[in-house]
C-alpha cells in the first residue's frame, strides 16, 4: 500500500473541526507564527509536544531528537534555537525528556547498538558524571527515571551555555531555560526547578539541583 487513506482523512477531520470551532482559524495561522515557547524534547511518539500542554499549532515552536539531547555540535538543534531566539523572540525554552526513555535506557546499558551509539554517548557522558549517585540506587526503574531527570538537567545546562542563550542575556532579552520531564504513565508533566533567566543564576541553579545526589 502506497497511500495512507485513514491519516488523509482524519486531517480532513481535524481541519474541519478546527475550522467549525474557530473560522478565522488557518488563516490566521498562515499569516504568521508567534510562538512564545521552544519546545527540545525527545522524538518518541508518545510525547507530542503540542498535545500535552494542551496547545494549538502555532503556539510551539519544536525541536525533537533521540532522547532530547543539546550539543554544540548538533548544527539542526542549534539552528532551531537561534531561529527561535532571535527572529521568533521567544521567551521560554523548554527542555522536556521523559520517564521510560528508550535513549536513555540503552545509554544506561553497556549493549552495542549501531551508529546510534555514538549520540548516545552524549547520555552516557551524563552517566559516568553522575555515577555514584545513580549507582547508590539499587532499583534498576528507579535508576533509569533519576537518569532521565539529570539528563534534562545537563541539556538546560547545555542551552544555557550556548552562544545563542548567552547572547541574548547579555542583549536584556527576557528569555527562561526550564527543564521539564513528562510521565507517559500518567501524562503529568514534572518541573525539575532548574528555570535559568541569565548567567548568573545558570550554575546556581544547576547546582541547586544535582546537590540532591550528593
Amino acid at each position: 500500500m502506497k497511500t495512507l487513506p485513514h491519516l488523509i482523512e482524519n486531517n480532513r477531520e481535524w481541519a474541519k473541526h478546527m475550522t467549525d470551532d474557530d473560522p478565522s482559524f488557518f488563516s490566521r495561522l498562515a499569516h504568521q507564527q508567534s510562538p512564545e515557547c521552544l519546545w527540545i524534547g525527545c522524538s518518541d511518539s508518545r510525547v507530542p509536544a503540542n498535545q500535552i500542554v494542551g496547545l494549538d499549532p502555532g503556539e510551539v515552536f519544536v525541536h525533537r531528537n533521540i532522547a532530547n539531547v543539546v550539543v554544540h555540535s548538533d548544527f539542526n538543534c542549534l539552528s532551531v534555537l537561534e531561529f527561535a531566539v532571535h527572529v521568533l523572540e521567544v521567551k521560554h525554552v523548554i527542555v522536556c525528556g521523559h520517564y521510560g526513555c528508550g535513549g536513555v535506557k540503552a545509554a544506561g546499558a553497556d549493549s552495542h547498538l549501531g551508529l546510534i551509539d555514538n549520540w548516545l554517548r552524549h547520555i552516557r557522558d551524563v552517566r559516568q558524571k553522575h555515577s555514584e549517585a545513580l549507582n547508590a540506587i539499587d532499583d534498576q526503574t528507579a535508576r533509569d527515571r533519576r537518569l532521565c531527570e539529570l539528563n534534562v538537567i545537563e541539556q538546560v545546562r547545555n542551552v544555557c551555555h550556548t552562544t545563542i542563550v548567552q547572547q541574548a542575556w547579555s542583549r536584556g532579552r527576557s528569555l527562561s531555560v526550564h527543564g521539564w520531564i513528562y510521565d507517559v504513565a500518567d501524562g503529568l508533566l514534572k518541573d525539575l526547578e532548574v528555570t535559568t533567566e541569565s548567567s548568573q543564576e545558570m550554575e546556581e541553579a544547576y547546582r541547586i539541583v544535582t546537590a540532591l545526589d550528593g
